[in-house]
Order: structure tokens, then sequence, then C-alpha cells
């Protein structure tokens, strides 16, 4: 029954706010069920007058004239229906409009949080919210209040056929309120092992090639099917619960229609009533049961959007607050990393410890260090993708993951060390799908990132459809292509994680003179790259080790501290072979003279 107390406690968000301005259609739906509702009693009055009066007066004109005003009365009501089903559909809409960009917005921010409950089901939730909330069987519940009127108009033709509906309806509550407790925790499990396979699938789809060339999918196999036998298995175990209470409450159901018909027969024959109430009971009571057996009937749609409205409000709630933002003007460039501490949820090590360092506008930086370092961490935030757990980043004195997100990304560039493109031709993927870009403004980053000649040799050039994920391109095309969306209108500040991971030697050719046009340009870049060829441009050089700041300082400075060549040994009539060179002891973590 939780279903029916969820909207007594709104939660102050996005969707709590927009079932709030609910209250209005709904009222307004509401006044169309009251009119609806007393339009039916038509039906009964019909009846009874046919039998009533068309019978014993033998009368044609009054039996098509009662028709006639009946059916009219029922296309009123139709039209009536029609009105309330479009007002709470027109509703749905509103309320999509009020919350999906939140919820897209709140799962993207789950996604970068590496959240692992972050999936695109929350899109699927909010659907089958909206649609539950005002579809069907959500539109029952408007009828629900009208149920005591038809127990009162029974009661009024005979008190007796009034309690046997009564308690008909009654018994009909309570076995619904078992039927949901009896499928309500099988139906919870069956649906969390139904997520949890989906996510498995695609998982495994994404990573297709590496599961077929290592023979991984026998073995992953195994584990999408402990998921799937579990949605099975709990699944099968709700539905034959649901249907022995679906069969019981169908037997009650035709049980209470022939209590109905014997008691209003049982009347006829004692002279109580006249024959003419007989059928007018049966439809009165029919209505009156009707929405709590609409209710019955969708139970497990109903239970299903209270989940995932559960679902939504979690995720709404763990989302970064918007905060609002002043629009800032055009960075010059001026870095600064002051203090920050991080680790990501659920780590309990710091993978970034008391790192401070500073960098001018239009220099260029160049970020080296051993796998886990945590040189991708520092990527993700200097552009403002994860918040520090102490300190903070600052571009131009302000916080970088306080900066409105759409004006930051308009000064900033950044290319992730997997780079991934949608969906869609090269050149909205270069534009960043953004309304506005023109041609020339796209062209201009691509022969800025140095790939315009390999997108023109394209099947159709700009307009070639990168496919999902970009897969019709080859990795270094996918990186080359990412560099000219990083680079589009010469942004103020760029990050490049590993930029050359993919590239061939023209690739690292078009990077190298893509560095120096940023610098030509004033931009402020920072390069994560484990090799030292891509610093050539570099005036600075960072070196993290276990999420600490060893070497700071000048470029050369720094790579001849982590550069020493080996004292030759002279030992007669033996060759030695060429000493590795060797990094700097641990005593040695600090930054080198003049650069911080």
């Amino acid at each position: 029954m939780k279903f029916l107390t969820f909207l007594s406690d709104l939660p102050d968000n996005v969707l709590g706010r927009a079932l709030r301005e609910g209250y209005k259609p709904a009222a307004v739906a509401f006044g169309f069920s009251l009119v609806s509702n007393l339009l039916y009693l038509a039906l009964p009055l019909y009846t009874y007058q046919v039998y009533g009066r068309v019978m014993v007066s033998q009368s044609l004109a009054t039996l098509w004239m009662l028709t006639l005003v009946t059916l009219f009365v029922f296309a009123i009501s139709s039209v009536i229906d029609d009105f309330r089903a479009r007002i709470l559909i027109n509703y749905g809409v509103m309320l999509d409009q009020r919350v999906s960009g939140r919820v897209f917005t709140s799962l993207f921010d789950a996604a970068v949080r590496g959240d692992p409950g972050a999936r695109a089901q929350a899109l699927r939730d909010l659907d089958q919210f909206r649609q539950s909330l005002t579809g069907i069987a959500a539109a029952a519940f408007f009828d629900v209040p009208w149920i005591p009127v038809f127990m009162i108009v029974l009661a009024i033709i005979d008190p007796v056929v009034g309690i046997v509906t009564f308690a008909g309806g009654v018994v009909l509550v309570i076995l619904a309120i078992m039927q949901a407790r009896a499928t309500g925790a099988a139906l919870k499990d069956a649906n969390e092992a139904a997520l949890k396979s989906y996510g498995f699938t695609d998982a495994a789809l994404r990573n297709g090639e590496v599961v077929r060339a290592m023979g991984m999918l026998p073995t992953l196999g195994q584990a999408w099917a402990r998921h799937r036998a579990v949605t099975i298995e709990r699944g099968a175990a709700a539905a034959e619960a649901s249907n022995m209470y679906t069969d019981i409450i169908k037997a009650v159901r035709m049980g209470i229609q022939v209590l109905i018909i014997a008691v209003g027969a049982h009347l006829i024959l004692k002279g109580d009533i006249h024959m003419g109430m007989l059928f007018a009971n049966m439809i009165l009571a029919s209505r009156a049961l009707q929405p709590i057996e609409k209710i019955v009937g969708s139970w497990d749609p109903l239970n299903n959007m209270v989940r995932a409205y559960d679902r939504l409000n979690k995720l709404l709630a763990n989302a970064e607050p918007t905060a609002a933002a002043t629009s800032l003007p055009r960075p010059q460039g001026k870095l600064s990393v002051e203090g920050v501490n991080f680790a990501p949820p659920g780590v309990q090590r710091l993978v970034l410890a008391n790192v401070n360092f500073a960098v001018e506008p239009n220099e260029v930086l160049g970020v080296i260090g051993p796998s886990g370092a945590g040189k991708s961490t520092l990527a993700r935030l200097l552009v403002g993708i994860w918040r520090p757990l102490n300190g903070v980043v600052r571009l131009d004195g302000a916080d970088v993951f306080a900066w409105d997100r759409a004006d930051f990304g308009r000064h900033v560039g950044y290319l992730p060390q997997d780079t991934e493109l949608f969906a869609g031709t090269v050149r909205n993927n270069i534009a960043r799908f953004r309304d506005g870009v023109t041609d020339e403004e796209v062209v201009a980053a691509a022969q800025l990132a140095g790939v315009h000649e390999l997108i023109l040799r394209m099947p159709k050039g700009y307009d070639t459809d990168v496919g999902e994920g970009g897969v019709v391109l080859s990795a270094g095309q996918r990186q080359r292509v990412g560099l000219a969306r990083t680079l589009l209108g010469n942004p103020a500040f760029v990050v490049l994680d590993e930029p050359n991971a993919n590239l061939d030697a023209e690739g690292e050719d078009a990077l190298m003179r893509a560095i120096d046009a940023m610098k030509a340009n004033g931009a402020t870049v920072v390069i994560i790259s484990h090799k030292p060829g891509v610093f050539r441009a570099a005036d600075k050089m960072l070196v993290l080790r276990d999420g600490r700041v060893e070497l700071f300082g000048p470029r050369d400075q720094v790579m001849a501290r982590l550069v020493k060549p080996a004292q030759p040994q002279v030992q007669p009539q033996q060759s030695q072979p060429p000493q590795q060179p060797s990094a700097p002891p641990a005593a040695e973590v600090r930054a080198v003279e003049g650069g911080r």
C-alpha cells in the first residue's frame, strides 16, 4: 500500500515540486470525475424506466426517447472522460519537461562520480513513473471517492443490497492488500536482479571485442545467468502468488454479482422492490466495485511506479546541487592548485595528497609520473569534473568546480585518456553538438588539430557518421577528432590526458603543431603523458608519485633531475651494459629551485 502514501511526504527536489504543481490539474480531473460518475447514474435509471414504464406501457415512443437521452448523456460523459485523460496526459508532459533534464544531469553527475548505480535505467524509471502516474491505473483513484455515492444509492434502494456490496468491496480490498504483501518482496528481488543483469549485459556488450578475443563469454555468461536466474525464480514466485490471489479476487467479484442478483430477486419476490431495480442494482454494484478492480488489476505497475519513484529520489538526493553562478569573462589562464586532497567515493586512501602548484597564463605544463600516481585524477580536478575533498583548483582565481559548466566549457578544452565520440557526424562531434557553431569554427578547430585533411578523406567528409561511440573510426582517428573537439573556439585553458596514446607518427606531428599553435594563441596548456617527447613545448614540469608532488619547476631542470647519466666505470677486459636512468630518491621530494 506504499503507493497510497508516497504523495504525503514529497521531497524538496525537482520531482517533489513538480508533483506539488500537479495538485491543480488533479483537482480539475477530480471535478471531471464527479460529473462523469454522476452521469453514469443515467444507466441504472434507464434500465429501471425500461422495465418499470416501457414494458408496462408498451410505448415505443417512450423507449426511443429514453434511449436517445441516455445515449446523449453517455456521449457527454465520454467527452468529459476524454478531457480528464487529456489533463492528466498534459500534466505528464509538464512533469517530464520539469524533471527529465534534472534527472539526466543527475545521472550524468552520478556516472562522473563513479557511482556504480548510475545507469540509463533512471530515464526509464522516469518514463514508467510518469506513465503510471497519469495512466489508466492512477485514473482509477479519481473514481475511488465516488464509491460511497453508489453504495448510498444502493442502500437507499434497499439496505441489504448496500450491505452486500459494501462487504464485497471490503473483501476485495483485503485480498488486494494480501496480494501486495505476498508478492512485494519477490517482485522487488526480481526487479533488482533484472536491473543487475541488464547492466552486466550492457557492460559486456561495450567490451565485446575483449570478451570474444579472450574467450570470456562462457564465464561472463555464467555471471549473467546467476542474475537472470534470480530474476526468473523470484518473478515466477511473485507471478504464482499474484495469479492465486487474482483468481480468488475474480471468484469473489463474480460471487458478489451473483449475490446481488439473488438478493434483488428475493426482494422482488417479497414485493419490496420493483423488478426493474434488479438490473439497476447489478449496474450500480459493478460501478461501485470497478475502481477497486482496476487498482487490483494494476497492482504490479503501481508498485513498480513506487520503486521507480524511490530510485529517482535517491538519484536526485545524491546529485550535486545546481548553484547559481555569475557569468565570468574569458579567463587569462592563470591556474593554481591549492592544498588539494582527493579520494574517489568509497576509497579510503588519498589518490592525491597536499598538491600545490601554479601555472601562469600562456604556459605549458607537462605532468609525468608512474602509473597510479594520480595524473588522470589531477586532470579531472583541473577541469572541474570532481570536487577536491580539501583545497581548491582555481582558474583566474575562480573555483573551477563552482563555475557554471556551460559557461566554463566555452573557455576550456579537455581531451580525456579514453576518447569517446557520440553517435552523429564528425562535424557535430567537433561542434560539441552545440547550436550556433558555424562551419568555419568547426573547420578552424580541425585545422588547428591537424585533422582537417584526414576528415576530408572520409567517405562524406565532415558529414561522415561516426556511429555509436565512434565505432566507424580507428582509435587514432577518434583521438584526433577528439582533439579538434577540444580546440573548438580557441579555448583559454586546455588539459590533454595522454593525447598521443593512440597516434602514429603523422598524428604526433599534428599534435605537436597543435600544442605550438595553442601556445601561440595564448592558451594555458596542461599535458599528461608517459612519452617525454610531447613535452618539448613545455615551460614547466610536474612529477607526481603516489599522489604527491615530487618535482615541480622549469622543464629543463626537472628533466635533468629525472634523467641522471650513469658514471662510467672502467674495468679492463670486461664490457658493461648501459645503465638505466634512475628515479630520484624519496629524499629528493621537493620542488626544483625557482619552480614554485
